[in-house]
């Protein structure tokens, strides 16, 4: 294997003794697994984003504090200065999002380090030291995925304690380690207090995984945890301990139930889609 030119500057530098192997590809980085010292971490290498995202990521970016106004004001326009501040953005969030999330608890790889555009990070492994599968690719018993999907809706609560939403929370980045789900991913975490989406992507995350681990656990499809969270979010409520029932009445004079419903189904859909691209992805690769 030819080592990637940005993790060989790293070994020139020691951050990294050696890179074992490839992890994963994708469309916006390649992960490797590396040894520095007697550990073996996993180092995320980004890729230059395409200019085709440009829009959809400024979505996600809505709300984000960035270096000034100049830079603000070029996200929002598809020049070039715009699209590399936007890139820059893009990739600095996931590392501020690991560090902010690790220390608010919640069970993320733990980062240690960025160093010229590559994420130097904890590698999640299974029991037997393997690489860690992802939650959908595990099958599982229905009181696992109901301890599993109890878990989760914690961890998507503390987040949004700690201000941020993933955005695109789904099976497929949510690893198995042995004492359960670690949540991975998060370039396109979003602010939830200035995001007009945040809402809707929480929703959407809490969504995907219901559905994934009702699989499982069928009753699960009848909890609304989206909903119960983002209500006392907004009433300033919401505490990372808070006990969470999945209970929630809606006002039908003012919710649409069939459109909440529809947007479970929507996620559902998405997931669909974007495995679908994942495993074109690695195929390509």
């Amino acid at each position: 294997m030819k080592t990637p030119k940005a993790l060989q500057e790293l070994i020139e530098e020691g951050v990294i003794e050696e890179v074992v192997r490839p992890l994963k590809s994708g469309k916006e980085a390649a992960v490797y697994v590396v040894r520095c010292g007697d550990e073996v971490r996993c180092a995320k290498v980004y890729k230059d984003m395409a200019q085709r995202s440009f829009q959809t990521r400024v979505q996600y970016q809505e709300g984000r504090k960035f270096r000034g106004s100049r830079e603000a004001r070029a996200m929002g326009k598809a020049t070039r200065f715009g699209r590399k501040e936007a890139e820059a953005a893009w990739k600095n969030a996931e590392v501020d999002a690991l560090y902010a999330l690790s220390a608010a608890g919640v069970r993320v790889p733990t980062p240690y380090g960025y160093f010229s555009g590559v994420l130097v990070m904890e590698l999640v492994t299974d029991a037997e030291g393997y690489s860690a599968p992802r939650l959908g690719e595990v099958e599982l018993s229905a009181d696992t995925a109901r301890e599993y999907h109890r878990f989760l809706m914690g961890q998507i609560a503390r987040m949004l304690c700690a201000g941020m939403i993933h955005g695109d929370l789904s099976e497929y980045n949510v690893l198995v380690g042995p004492e359960g789900p670690v949540i991975i991913d998060f370039p396109q975490v979003v602010s939830a207090a200035g995001n007009n989406a945040a809402r809707t992507m929480l929703r959407r995350d809490v969504g995907n995984i219901t559905i994934s681990l009702s699989r499982f656990a069928p009753e699960l499809l009848d909890s609304w945890y989206g909903e119960e969270m983002w209500a006392l979010y907004e009433q300033g409520e919401l505490q990372p301990d808070t006990e969470l029932t999945g209970q929630f009445e809606f006002d039908e004079s003012e919710v649409d139930v069939d459109s909440v419903m529809q947007s479970i189904i929507d996620a559902r859909e998405e997931a669909i889609i974007r495995q679908q691209g994942r495993e074109a992805a690695a195929q390509d690769y």
